[in-house]
């Protein structure tokens, strides 16, 4: 088995640090850039502190150096930078404060007016392998943050059109893979994402690839969901999420056929961002937005709205295949301190061992206010081997069926029907039972926390 690879697009918000291994110091001495700093913004004058840099950022956070005001200083970086490769070089610049990039003597970058900073300015330049450019970058501090920052990116020289070298790679291969999602420039805790877009040309390449080759298998490193308009160009998707450091060993583990998958999805992956629960009110107004679901989010939401998703709460797909069967629920009729048990037969009609997860959803059929169409209320993952039939039991208590009055802040039961879901995901139901609840129960007396 052959395998060969080529880099198919960049999406980077910003560019990744220059490599310090094209970075020399003034006289060659060692790796990386040489500092001076001066006690004014104007660069003038003595260096009051002098070092040697081997990563292409710095973070100033308080001092400076000793006896060193942080909010009037400047800072001149210089070394010589000694591409590996002949080609287009883009460098990028950012900072917090004023800069500028010079190559050669010549100012590249000017990012002197655009303070407080933050913003990356880019630009591009063709350079010969082995060939020293001198590097030159000027910093000034300005009132403001306290924190300031430097930041040199660059990427070095790509094919004249690598979406092409990847399509054609892809017409003279049996099987074509290709890795996309996102990263933690564009997803994260501290902001919200604009869209659901694949970031730079990379649905492109998917595209592109996809036409050279129809069994192209597309993994996706994201941790929320992506569109994917090019869905039914591909053979298959793998949802990745973000694995860690044996992130390579487990994706080729189930590439191969070494690990049967048997993971659910936590969320519902919709097929445009028009669909989603908090579209109407995101990004809200002078600062404020409202939350306007109510308890319908998630599954909830789209089944509320019969909006059919891209791919439903709950959904995974497997290399072999399960049969439900034989719903029986523990009686007809419940009241306080009964508890529903929930039993059925699950068999692996498929040629590999595998695990299945068993989603037990509950429909309040008769509340006396507004409820979700089904609720998920248990799950148990199973594991069999290939023929092999196993009876799987679970258990809903009061709980379970429970909802909270926020007029009279307490959980209540509610005497009535429910009906009992059985299935592989909120939108796939195989097995459905029916029971009732004899009577009310309250729940306690404060809102829940």
């Amino acid at each position: 088995m052959e395998f060969s690879f080529v880099f198919g697009c960049a999406f980077h918000r910003t560019l990744p640090f220059i490599n310090t291994y094209w970075l020399m110091t003034d006289g060659g001495s060692q790796r990386g850039l040489s500092v001076l700093y001066f006690g004014n913004r104007e660069l003038s004058g003595e260096p009051v502190h002098a070092e040697v840099i081997d990563q292409a950022e710095i973070v100033w956070f308080g001092e400076v150096a000793p006896h060193f005001d942080p909010a009037n200083f400047s800072a001149r970086l210089t070394g010589a930078f000694i591409p590996p490769e002949t080609g287009a070089y883009t460098l990028g610049l950012t900072s917090v404060g004023r800069s500028r990039l010079l190559v050669d003597g010549v100012v590249l970058i000017d990012d002197c007016d655009s303070f407080p900073g933050g913003s990356e300015r880019r630009i591009t330049f063709d350079a010969i392998a082995g060939q020293s450019y001198s590097l030159q970058v000027e910093y000034a501090s300005q009132d403001g943050p306290h924190w300031r920052n430097l930041r040199i990116g660059c990427i070095p020289a790509s094919p004249a059109d690598p979406i092409q070298e990847a399509a054609s790679l892809a017409a003279r291969s049996d099987v074509a893979i290709v890795f996309a999602g996102l990263t933690k420039e564009w997803e994260g805790e501290g902001a919200d994402r604009p869209d659901m877009e694949l970031p730079g040309m990379q649905a492109e390449l998917i595209e592109k690839v996809a036409a050279a080759n129809p069994r192209t298998i597309v993994v996706i490193s994201a941790g929320s969901p992506v569109s994917m308009g090019w869905l039914d160009q591909v053979g298959a998707v793998l949802q990745a999420w973000y694995l860690g450091q044996e992130t390579g060993h487990a994706i080729t583990d189930v590439l191969f056929g070494d690990t049967n998958p048997s993971a659910k999805l936590p969320t519902t992956f919709p097929r445009r961002l028009q669909d989603t629960p908090t579209y109407i009110n995101y990004p809200g107004e002078c600062g404020k937005v409202y939350y306007g679901e109510g308890i319908f989010v998630g599954y909830r939401y789209y089944d509320k709205k019969d909006i059919a998703p891209l791919f439903p709460f709950g959904f995974g797909l497997s290399y072999t295949s399960f049969e439900y069967s034989d719903l029986e629920l523990s009686a007809a009729e419940y009241g306080p301190g009964d508890v529903v048990q929930v039993r059925l037969c699950i068999k692996n009609t498929g040629s590999r061992p595998g695990k299945e997860i068993v989603q037990v959803y509950l429909r309040d059929i008769e509340s006396s206010l507004v409820r979700p169409e089904k609720e998920l209320k248990a799950f148990a993952k199973v594991s069999l081997a290939p023929g092999e039939a196993r009876v799987v039991s679970l258990t809903l208590d009061k709980d379970a069926l429970a909802f909270y009055n926020p007029e009279q802040r307490i959980w209540v039961v509610e005497p009535g029907d429910f009906e009992v879901l059985v299935g592989s995901s909120s939108r796939d139901i195989h097995l459905k039972g029916r029971f009732a609840w004899k009577s009310q129960v309250a729940g306690p007396s404060q809102a829940p926390v």
